[in-house]
């Protein structure tokens, strides 16, 4: 799939639209979640443009993919998170529900995660999706 340089998290990359970050450095942003489903939802995203894993493993560097890692397990100290446990998350392609084009990582932490399953997730993020539409 073609990256599309219009979705939200390209703009939030070029500063076009806020964010409540977290963390920043040469290979990511982390931010705040708008619509949390843990009481720690953090997005991680890379500053590539990437649509999935599978992307950026065939196009960016090595250094670039350690880097990227690094900033999640960066975000993971910054909210302590590394601390009591976390659960990371990367949908890949539609067949995994991935609604924003952009890879990103969603981090859970702070509390009982059994509601921060992939299936839970798309679930909840459909009724909200729906709720919307309205």
């Amino acid at each position: 799939m073609p990256y599309d340089d219009n979705n939200i998290f390209a703009k939030i990359l070029r500063g076009e639209i806020p964010c409540n970050k977290v963390y920043e450095d040469d290979f990511a942003l982390a931010f705040h979640d708008i619509h949390p489903l843990a009481p720690t939802h953090v997005l991680v995203i890379p500053k590539g443009p990437y649509v999935t894993l599978d992307d950026m493993a065939r196009e960016a560097s090595v250094e670039f993919i350690g880097g990227y890692f690094r900033a999640v397990a960066e975000v993971t100290r910054i909210t302590g998170a590394s601390e009591t446990g976390y659960r990371f998350i990367a949908n890949n392609g539609r067949d995994a529900h991935q609604e924003v084009m952009h890879l990103h990582v969603h981090v859970f932490a702070a509390g009982h995660l059994d509601r921060c399953s992939s299936a839970v997730i798309s679930q909840r993020r459909e009724r909200h999706l729906l709720r919307e539409h309205r």
